[in-house]
């Protein structure tokens, strides 16, 4: 659901926003796995945040600090990404911040035990450290802590990219941190601009729509595309098949202790003696 009050372009793969304005600017919170609401906070002003909620924040203008029950301030200037358990109070201060709100006592979070760590991060790097499509790379600015858990990406588009089609199982949130260029979808061409907070829809692998040519396409199919100037993306995914497990991950694996017949193996190999 977009607020009346807010302006912006849609098709069925994206939505773009009008960012001058603070506020809710898409409330996804009764999706059935990934509950969530997107906000576009301005000077500290635009979001409530509450308890039994994570966020995720990206500044991509100006400087704040933020504050929790339990830590000394944390400063976060323009470039900079956070993840944090509500409540905590951000400072009325010169800054724009994109927010992205997880209802982790509903959806697939509860199933998951998720709650975000508190995390600040950033800048924003020349290029991404993980290649990704087409010349295109990506940083994990915020991983999943835990296999299926949310995470915060840095996209990183160099000049004359132009993007195999493609859609995602789950909505993406994003903004333009830098440069510009276009999202191309059968549905129509909409324009990246700095500053622009959009949503990439999810395709749920069932819907498809007609394109301008008359054909179907899956609901969310798209690819971006830069010419002359690059073009910097900071996208929050809801999901991820990627990252540890309770039997997996370096701690346990990197345990070493002697099986039944004498052998040095990883304690991950070991069901008897793992945390039950």
């Amino acid at each position: 659901m977009i607020p009346k009050n807010i302006k912006y372009e849609e098709n069925n793969a994206f939505i773009s926003f009008d960012s001058k304005n603070s506020g809710l600017v898409f409330d996804d919170s009764s999706h059935a796995k990934y509950p969530i609401r997107y906000y576009n906070v301005i000077n500290g002003e635009g979001a409530e945040i509450k308890k039994d909620h994570s966020y995720y924040g990206f500044c991509y203008e100006g400087f704040t600090n933020f504050r929790n029950e339990t830590d000394p301030p944390f400063n976060l200037m323009s470039g900079q990404a956070f993840s944090m358990q509500g409540p905590f109070e951000l400072t009325p201060s010169t800054s724009k911040i994109m927010l992205i709100e997880v209802l982790h006592t509903k959806g697939i979070y509860p199933e998951t035990n998720y709650k975000a760590m508190t995390v600040v991060c950033g800048g924003l790097e020349k290029e991404g450290r993980l290649k990704y499509i087409d010349g295109c790379t990506d940083s994990l600015l915020i991983p999943p802590v835990k296999m299926g858990d949310p995470c915060f990406n840095h996209l990183s588009f160099p000049k004359n990219i132009d993007q195999t089609q493609h859609t995602h199982p789950s909505h993406r949130i994003g903004i333009v941190a830098k440069g510009q260029g276009r999202c191309i979808t059968p549905f129509g061409i909409l324009p990246l601009v700095k500053g622009m907070i959009f949503v990439i829809k999810e395709w749920d692998k069932k819907t498809y729509n007609k394109g301008l040519d008359g054909k179907d396409y899956p609901n969310g199919q798209h690819s971006f595309e830069t010419t002359d100037e690059g073009m910097d993306v900071v996208a929050f995914h809801p999901d991820s098949d990627f990252g540890a497990t309770d039997i997996n991950h370096p701690m346990i694996n990197r345990t070493l202790v002697k099986n039944e017949k004498g052998e040095l193996v990883s304690a991950s190999e070991i069901e008897s003696i793992r945390t039950k």
